[in-house]
């Protein structure tokens, strides 16, 4: 390996971290850096790694024995597990420096940060010594990409009124959901909301729907109402009906108004179950069939990206409509059978006959029926013999745990 004593930090983020015997200690996250008064190049204190659980840890530069182009790795010694907690005067180069506002001194022009360059000193320390900024661009085109010394800029140490964040939601593009919440939890309440905001709709509802309720109505609450309403039109139903759920009725009513019809009735027919039964915890999304469907139809179904994998192992036949209520629910088929049966064979003869839970079924019932069956997921059926949803493990999960689980987790 090529041991490099300059680094950009958005190319450090994602890197594998290894101890001295060649064992996967976590990835890297952000570099945590010490503002210094005037012109001085700040000290670059450590580097925040994420290890198991996603607990995020600080590991001090001085234990950082080589930064290569697709690893870091650590002298031997103890690792400090305890979660990391930012202090004051420390900054964090890609939760807060990247997309800020400054000016280039030469011509005074405005530009924002999108890298930030360390480089070694022969004293074996670490300092953020060059800024990569972009000047803003003309309607259609990119502004010119500057990289500067770190004296050669002002206005790092200013405070800032409102920051971008479009650098930052780039550099973690490659996150998943799950992820994406938990980095933007461990940044300041500000910059978390000028991230949430900054974000398309779509990746914002996926990580609304891995984030804790409370933070959920705070991020929701900052935005414009249109906005907000979009975004729950982005999120799964049940996700958005459990959040939805948590608002005053005037606020629930407002945004369910401001919603696309289609998307709002889905989400008012599970605000009408209550939360810990299998109505209240189903999806009204499920993967229905025609009885004259092909195995070949359903598996290009499940194929679909937007389908959870719980949801994508079971297909439910049901005569039409093929929204929810449907008509009636003739079974259901499970992935590996379909697997197993020539694509020109109607899924309506693989069907298994499985007694579908109902909407009211409390949730001790609902665990038992997933614990008696194996299953990830069920469906949910009503008096009327018509298919309303289904239950995915992970919602249940969501309903066994305690409330601040995800908190927990987080803080280990």
């Amino acid at each position: 390996m090529t041991t490099v004593t300059r680094a950009y930090v958005s190319r450090l983020a994602g890197l594998t971290v290894f101890d001295p015997n060649g064992d996967r200690v976590g990835k890297v996250r952000d570099v945590v850096v010490a503002l210094r008064v005037g012109t001085a190049c700040p000290r670059v204190l450590g580097l925040v790694v994420e290890v198991v659980a996603r607990r995020r840890i600080f590991v001090p530069m001085g234990r950082v024995t080589a930064i290569d182009p697709g690893a870091v790795m650590l002298a031997s010694g103890t690792l400090n597990l305890k979660r990391f907690e930012q202090r004051a005067g420390e900054t964090l180069v890609l939760g807060e420096l990247l997309d800020r506002q400054v000016r280039i001194n030469e011509s005074g022009r405005p530009a924002h940060v999108v890298d930030a360059g360390m480089e070694q000193t022969r004293t074996g320390d670490w300092l953020l010594t060059r800024l990569a900024v972009q000047e803003p661009g003309r309607i259609g085109r990119r502004g010119q990409l500057h990289q500067l010394a770190w004296d050669e800029v002002a206005g790092l140490a200013l405070p800032q009124t409102g920051q971008g964040a479009e650098t930052l939601i780039a550099t973690y593009r490659e996150l998943n959901a799950a992820d994406m919440a938990h980095a933007l939890q461990e940044l300041p309440i500000k910059r978390r909301h000028e991230v949430a905001e900054a974000m398309d709709d779509e990746r914002l509802a996926d990580v609304l729907g891995e984030l804790p309720e409370a933070e959920q109505i705070t991020i929701l609450g900052t935005l414009e109402e249109s906005r907000a309403a979009d975004v729950l039109e982005e999120m799964d139903p049940d996700d958005a009906a459990d959040l939805l759920s948590e608002l005053h009725d005037v606020d629930r009513n407002r945004l369910l108004e401001l919603m696309e019809p289609d998307e709002a009735e889905s989400v008012r027919q599970l605000l009408k179950y209550s939360e810990d039964t299998a109505g209240g915890m189903m999806t009204s999304e499920p993967v229905i069939l025609a009885p004259d469907a092909t195995i070949a139809e359903a598996l290009a179904r499940v194929r679909q990206e937007e389908i959870t994998p719980a949801l994508a192992s079971q297909v439910y036949v049901c005569r039409p409509p093929s929204a929810t209520p449907t008509g009636r629910y003739l079974g259901l088929a499970h992935i590996q059978r379909l697997l197993r049966e020539p694509p020109s064979t109607l899924v309506s003869g693989v069907l298994d006959d499985l007694e579908p839970l109902r909407p009211e079924a409390p949730l001790a019932e609902v665990t038992r029926y997933f614990a008696t069956y194996n299953l990830v997921a069920a469906p949910v059926v009503d008096a009327q013999g018509r298919l309303v949803g289904a239950v995915s493990v992970d919602d249940v999960l969501d309903h066994l745990l305690p409330d601040d689980w995800r908190d927990r987790a987080r803080r280990g």
